[in-house]
């Protein structure tokens, strides 16, 4: 008895004089978001460097996640990588590398014929996810956010419920825009799956294509009918696809929706945040192809996956979706 009694009274002492976590002590605050614009180490990405200065982006990305309240300073970065195509999160940093961007400038130019998903999305799409996808590395960190599960995956669901709580009409550019560079990754005939392709912690391009289709289904299954009607989303996928949605609205509103600012946040995406879908993209820079390393989180699948003649569409125009907001 006097043992348990002293075992109760060192675990008491502990958690008195056990310092408190930062998460517990900092005073969160919105508009915590800081950007840096590194100059890049490579000549080559030059332009994209100063693309990105000319449009704001960062400037843009910064705004859109103000109203998440943020124990500490979350900086959002673009820099060279020494010839890598990656982003990551560590250090209370978002970094995207040069050669990523540039990768996905040369991937909008892959395909002439883009029919319902404008070319424009294909670079948009991918470069509002990879930051929502890192901010999701992010805010499980900063806010203690508990992940069970694969952490790239539950990344993977913060970026697509994010883009989802756009108006009706930029969330199916975001979501399409992002699904067809992950289908063009999965079908590019340079690479081959191999068995070591499954061990990457990021899940196959296939994979994440399937994964985020469903999310976008299960939110909405009017606004992306054609998905299912069309043969993107296989139907025994897609049966199941309202309750995996409703489980991530169930994760983030639990834990992480507390840390929003909701005021500030309908604010933010009561915001258009999209150009027009016919808005051309600037020319490629006209340099020597960079030697790409390929980066951790690369995967590929046999081209032809998904077949050839497949397209997305727009929904019925019944849907009005341009106007419904």
């Amino acid at each position: 008895m006097k043992m348990v009694d002293a075992l109760v009274a060192l675990t008491a002492m502990a958690c008195v004089l056990a310092p408190a976590t930062v998460a517990d002590t900092a005073p969160a605050q919105t508009n915590s978001i800081e950007i840096a614009y590194i100059p890049p180490k490579n000549a080559q990405h030059q332009p994209i460097y100063q693309l990105m200065k000319d449009r704001r982006v960062l400037e843009r990305m910064q705004q859109l996640l103000s109203p998440f309240r943020l124990p500490r300073t979350l900086t959002l970065k673009v820099e060279g990588c020494d010839g890598e195509i990656d982003a990551w999160y560590a250090d209370d940093a978002v970094t995207v590398c040069y050669e990523y961007l540039h990768y996905l400038w040369q991937s909008a130019f892959k395909r002439t014929k883009f029919e319902d998903v404008a070319q424009i999305d294909v670079l948009l799409g991918p470069l509002f996810d990879v930051f929502l996808h890192e901010f999701g590395h992010a805010a499980f960190d900063l806010l203690d956010v508990p992940v069970f599960g694969r952490e790239e995956d539950a990344a993977d669901q913060v970026s697509a419920y994010i883009m989802l709580q756009f108006g009706k009409a930029e969330a199916r550019r975001l979501i399409l825009g992002t699904a067809y560079a992950y289908k063009l990754e999965a079908e590019d005939p340079s690479e081959r799956m191999t068995m070591t392709s499954f061990a990457n912690e990021h899940g196959t391009p296939a994979q994440r294509f399937y994964n985020l289709l469903c999310i976008a289904y299960g939110a909405d299954a009017q606004l992306f009918a054609d998905l299912v009607e069309k043969g993107y989303l296989p139907m025994d996928r897609a049966e199941g696809c309202e309750g995996e949605y409703a489980q991530v609205r169930k994760a983030f509103e639990r834990l992480i929706a507390p840390h929003i600012d909701e005021q500030l946040a309908k604010e933010v995406l009561d915001r258009t945040w999209l150009p027009d879908r016919a808005t051309k993209l600037p020319t490629r820079p006209r340099s020597k192809p960079v030697n790409w390393i390929t980066s951790k989180w690369r995967t590929w699948l046999k081209p032809g996956q998904f077949g050839s003649k497949q397209t997305f569409s727009d929904p019925p125009p019944k849907a009005d979706l341009e106007s419904a907001r």
